[in-house]
């Protein structure tokens, strides 16, 4: 186990799709151990294998806070069967350094996947909850998704991501997403609490 270098934005390994677990082996599980070491080393709240340099359908995630216990939970490919709602927030990434912006996610996800041990379990996030957002944000990672391609505003995404040395976002790989825009439409974006599902230490 150990802690390993995040990739960050630019590198062709984040677009990549990830490939399914055959087997949750030892090497599998050695993986798990060095994601959720370099996740807790990063004050981060999930990292998927990409960020690592691992296209394999693997991420971790925990939401624990404050004094609460350690809680961490182990996604192998994963599957989100279910989703619906909609919200919206600030969401960052340990891929990319100090850049934050306003994302449209589901309020409500349902996702089935593998334990560490094999064990297949389902886990809900609800209520655009930090767990709902930080397990669409992972997921997201492995399809070779990034969540500035759900962003609100591109214009604004683009003026972050340039202040802080990155390129802009992608035109061809922003997300059109009518049901989520939709259901935005009354609600402002939201320069408010910033949600980073990967890390707290200012990516």
């Amino acid at each position: 186990m150990s802690i390993k270098k995040i990739v960050k934005y630019g590198d062709e390994t984040l677009r990549r799709k990830s490939k399914e677990v055959s087997k949750v082996s030892k090497k599998i599980q050695t993986l798990v151990h060095d994601l959720l070491d370099t996740m807790y080393a990063q004050n981060g709240v999930g990292l998927a294998a990409p960020q690592i340099g691992e296209n394999l359908r693997v991420f971790v995630i925990d939401v624990s806070t404050g004094n609460e216990p350690l809680n961490p939970m182990v996604f192998i490919n994963p599957k989100i069967i279910k989703k619906s709602g909609a919200c919206s927030s600030y969401e960052g990434c340990l891929s990319f350094p100090e850049a934050y912006t306003d994302v449209k996610r589901y309020a409500d996800v349902t996702v089935k996947a593998l334990n560490i041990h094999g064990k297949p379990f389902i886990v809900e996030g609800k209520e655009g909850s930090l767990l709902a957002r930080a397990i669409q944000h992972e997921f997201d990672h492995l399809d070779g998704i990034l969540f500035i391609d759900h962003c609100r505003n591109r214009f604004e995404a683009d003026r972050i991501l340039t202040e802080k040395g990155l390129s802009p976002v992608e035109a061809d790989k922003i997300l059109n997403e009518p049901e989520l825009e939709k259901a935005l439409e009354s609600v402002p974006a939201n320069p408010g609490e910033t949600v980073v599902p990967e890390g707290c230490e200012g990516d």
